[in-house]
């Protein structure tokens, strides 16, 4: 961040190639977790956003478009969702999407930071809108794969992970790997679904995304489908990466008026993800195809990504 004379901005580094400034209107609160720094501002036409570590993370310009497209594909492909969970997600968004289903019974949030959803309690609820309060809910402030881990069998039908990108030394870093994809594989059903925010969706920097879909593909005896998706979000300035991997259901099987009826049945309403542009987010754009060709590799533990953007 730095501080001209005409105002306040935030400097965020895409690639070498990129920077974008955030006109900053004002400071909301600002403060430092155990694993962060955070800071809510007033941002132009983006009104009030999250940056971590001076990064953007969401902004209420369209952060449905994000967290409906993180939860609710795998949700609504699931016939009864009952039993989910979400991994990281620490704004309560992810949660509230799922939530939205009247099938859930159980929805576990698995989030390390425990100050930082302290301080989203408080100073977002537009994001949660009261989804930790849930009685469904059971918040666990702890490490998501060793959580998962000790949850083998537990039968979710849906695990939503939505973890920050995997930075070196940073926490995230093995929850993007084959290993973490298993483990999370043991803690679904029979019929379970996974899904997760997977990287930029974008020509500059595709490689996070085409690693991802490289690896859950190299699973097809756990998980036979293996779809990637994009969302347009405008706070990231690209389309962004998400994939959904399947023991049982093929969402490109999905037709838009069992969408629909799956939606109402279930009193779900959405602004993005609607079941008329249902095929439109799982169609990907040649460069992205290419992309998974040309730069796939299988992520593991010893061999992970790190995210250099």
């Amino acid at each position: 961040m730095f501080q001209q004379s005409t105002g306040m901005f935030v400097a965020e580094t895409h690639t070498e190639a990129v920077t974008w400034f955030f006109t900053i209107e004002k400071f909301i609160v600002e403060g430092k977790t155990q694993y962060q720094e955070y800071q809510i501002a007033e941002v132009p036409r983006f009104g009030k956003t999250l940056f971590l570590d001076y990064n953007i993370q969401t902004s209420l310009l369209d952060e449905h478009v994000f967290h409906e497209c993180m939860s609710q594909p795998a949700m609504v492909l699931h016939p009864n969702p009952k039993k989910m969970a979400v991994c990281g997600g620490g704004e309560g968004a992810t949660l509230r999407e799922a939530l939205r289903h009247n099938t859930v019974t159980e929805a576990v949030m698995i989030d390390i930071d425990e100050e930082l959803i302290d301080m989203a309690k408080v100073h977002m609820p537009e994001w949660h809108q009261g989804a930790f309060d849930d009685p469904r809910t059971t918040l666990i402030f702890a490490d998501a794969r060793k959580t998962l881990e000790g949850m083998k069998g537990h039968g979710f039908d849906v695990i939503l992970s939505d973890l920050t990108n995997p930075h070196e030394a940073g926490p995230a870093l093995y929850l993007f790997t084959k290993e973490y994809y298993q483990i999370c594989a043991d803690a679904l059903s029979d019929d379970g679904i996974f899904a997760m925010q997977a990287g930029c969706a974008n020509a500059n920097y595709p490689e996070l995304f085409a690693c991802n879909i490289a690896t859950l593909e190299a699973m097809k005896d756990v998980f036979p489908y293996v779809r990637g998706y994009t969302g347009m979000v405008t706070t990231f300035m690209m389309p962004w990466g998400f994939v959904l991997a399947s023991k049982k259901y093929d969402p490109l099987a999905l037709a838009e008026e069992e969408i629909a009826r799956r939606f109402a049945q279930r009193g779900v309403a959405t602004r993005y993800y609607t079941p008329r542009y249902h095929q439109a987010v799982f169609t990907l754009p040649d460069y992205l195809l290419e992309a998974v060709q040309a730069h796939g590799r299988v992520l593991t533990d010893e061999h992970p990504y790190v995210w250099t953007a």
